[in-house]
């Protein structure tokens, strides 16, 4: 377990997009309310071939300074799944570089990820896996690219009050020993 500063009882209100996180560190309690990237292990794969070949703009979402939520959308609602999937993990180098600056998600990272996320000024928090309360939360939704995916497409979302922790940043995670 991280054992920097105590687990602060106050909220940190974050309004998405976001251009700076500096003042976020490992353990704040935060409430992210604005637009939202949603995807996960089939979208995000797709979306970072888009970078890679320079056609990132052909779906026309600007990144720079968003949140990415690792998520499906459903009918039934949005909750994290695990960030460490090989998928997943993977993607946030690249959409560091775009200009994303916030990863919703669950679970532990690697070394290299908390590296990543300190050199390109992003953080990492994890969300708790209660879907109903996160759905309740969600005021819209619409598929910006791979409708074909359904409920793994990736999507944009208006998300008001999702509470989080910050799990990783400035080079620290909760999850060091």
């Amino acid at each position: 377990m991280y054992k920097g500063n105590a687990m602060r009882a106050e909220y940190k209100h974050i309004k998405l997009p976001i251009s700076d996180v500096s003042d976020l560190f490992v353990g704040d309690r935060a409430i992210f309310s604005g637009r939202v990237i949603c995807g996960r292990d089939a979208a995000l794969p797709k979306v970072c071939e888009l970078i890679d070949s320079g056609n990132i703009n052909d779906i026309g979402i600007n990144f720079e300074g968003a949140a990415i939520l690792h998520t499906a959308v459903s009918e039934a609602g949005i909750g994290p799944t695990s960030s460490n999937k090989l998928e997943i993990e993977e993607s946030f180098g690249p959409l560091c570089d775009v200009g994303v600056r916030v990863f919703l998600g669950k679970g532990s990272l690697s070394d290299t990820t908390i590296a990543k996320l300190e050199e390109s000024g992003a953080v990492y928090a994890v969300v708790p896996p209660v879907t109903a309360l996160l759905g309740k939360g969600m005021t819209s939704k619409r598929v910006v690219a791979f409708s074909k995916l359904g409920m793994e497409a990736l999507y944009e979302i208006e998300l008001e009050e999702c509470p989080a922790v910050i799990a990783a940043a400035h080079g620290k995670s909760i999850y060091q020993g």
